[in-house]
């Protein structure tokens, strides 16, 4: 099997650059742009995420169960990246298009629909791209150093987004018709960049690791996550430790503009999470090399834990919160960089422990504790500045929407952060065991290089499996 190199580094962080120009954009922007924009009310939008994500979330399972059983002749996860990304990328025009309907009622129905649709066509992108890195490489440092390069491609992407329309949030705070213009024209230019970014992502990450065993049924794919403990565990733990994660990013804009005093400030809040970014991708796979993935995570956790409980009372001066951001930047990279190389051992893992191989259902299922984890976080924070009596029409906000600004931004990450890393604690798969399980599936499934070092698995998996 070839080893990565640079090229595959690269075109696996624009896969996840092009995911985050319609992703991130409503995570960040989406809120704020129903409340000031479109005038709808938080806590009908709370519902409505809290709706839609739920049922976009059983999405995923079908994405998921739809990859399991492709086959062509560009592999199982990279023809996805051809034929679903474009709808989605559209998808988000639409999104952040809402009409200038007469009836509040249809503008809700269209803020549904628009949504809905992106979330289900989001899974059909994301979850074969999110697979893909469980054929190319099975070497664990390799996986961890994919985890670093797929969080690159999400943090330039957001810097992109909140350095482009950050700064007009408050320059057409009082013209929100001209700032829908603005956000339309903008969702195309995206939408023509995106795509060019998932064709270059095609073009660079191949498919070294085939399996050619049947696609598993429906009854044997719940088998193998049943039995999958790893897996269960992770699901569990993020769905508490992101819920906190995607409530800041759901509020990050409201606490620049009402925080802070100026939407513009929220970039540099993103810069200096960017930067910690950078500072971390050649650190965290060294850190993974001594101690673990697994203590690599939880270390990351204690530190969002502490620099959440600081952002709740953070000072409102934009030297000490980029200083605030930053370190906290570094304590998140920690952690949320090694999530997807988890969710990658996860499915050897069950691979070993039942002998069915489930890529897409096993980051299905993954994927739907994300989106659950989304919904949560997108309520909480809708609801949180509906108790905290925001008005988007208000020249000046109460104490108590403010205080709701900064628990959303602070206290949540903290809160849930400690939580989900208390429930990590349990996750059983270290890294030197997870060596051990790819060297058995080695022996056991007859691995032969073929040609350029691409791995091949023999069909027939009977063995009985015992777990250790």
């Amino acid at each position: 099997m070839k080893r990565l190199t640079l090229r595959n580094y690269l075109g696996y962080a624009a896969g996840d650059l092009a995911n985050n120009l319609a992703f991130s954009l409503q995570a960040l922007f989406l809120l704020i742009y129903y409340t000031n924009v479109v005038g709808l009310q938080p806590a009908a939008i709370a519902t409505m995420f809290l709706v839609v994500r739920a049922w976009d979330a059983f999405a995923d399972l079908a994405a998921g169960r739809l990859v399991d059983i492709t086959r062509s002749r560009w592999g199982k996860f990279r023809p996805y990246l051809l034929f679903a990304s474009l709808p989605l990328l559209l998808s988000s025009v639409a999104l952040f298009s809402v009409p200038n309907f007469s009836s509040v009622t249809a503008q809700y129905v269209y803020a549904y629909i628009t949504y809905a649709l992106l979330g289900f066509l989001y899974s059909l992108t994301n979850i074969p791209y999110g697979s893909l890195a469980t054929a190319m490489t099975q070497d664990p440092v390799e996986r961890s150093r994919l985890g670093i390069w797929r969080t690159v491609g999400p943090i330039i992407g957001t810097f992109i987004l909140v350095l482009v329309i950050a700064p007009q949030i408050t320059h057409y705070k009082t013209r929100p018709e001209q700032l829908q213009t603005f956000l339309t024209t903008v969702t195309i230019v995206f939408a023509v960049l995106g795509y060019a970014l998932y064709l270059f992502c095609f073009a660079s990450c191949k498919e070294q690791v085939f399996h050619e065993s049947k696609p598993v049924t429906v009854k044997e794919t719940l088998a193998t996550i049943r039995q999958n403990r790893p897996l269960l565990i992770l699901c569990v733990s993020n769905l508490v430790f992101l819920t906190g994660v995607f409530g800041l990013q759901a509020a990050q804009a409201y606490f620049a503009a009402y925080i802070l005093g100026n939407s513009t400030l929220l970039i540099w809040m993103v810069l200096a999470t960017s930067v910690s970014t950078f500072v971390a991708v050649p650190i965290v796979p060294r850190i993974v090399a001594r101690i673990g993935k697994k203590n690599t995570f939880l270390i990351g956790a204690l530190g969002l834990v502490l620099m959440g409980i600081w952002i709740f009372f953070v000072p409102a001066m934009l030297a000490i919160v980029v200083v605030t951001f930053f370190v906290f930047g570094l304590f998140q990279n920690l952690s949320m960089s090694l999530l997807f190389a988890f969710e990658a051992d996860a499915v050897d893992y069950g691979e070993y422990k039942t002998g069915k191989r489930t890529e897409g259902a096993t980051y299905a299922i993954y994927s739907f504790f994300r989106k659950v984890s989304q919904a949560v976080a997108g309520a909480v924070a809708g609801y949180a500045l509906a108790f905290g009596g925001f008005n988007a029409k208000a020249s000046e906000q109460p104490d108590s929407a403010l205080a709701a600004i900064r628990g959303v931004v602070g206290l949540g990450p903290a809160v849930f952060g400690l939580l989900g890393a208390l429930i990590f604690i349990a996750y059983p798969l270290t890294d030197a065991r997870f060596r051990e399980i790819v060297r058995e599936l080695h022996a056991r499934h007859g691995i032969r290089d073929q040609g350029e070092g691409v791995v091949v698995a023999s069909a027939d998996v009977t063995d009985p499996i015992k777990e250790r």
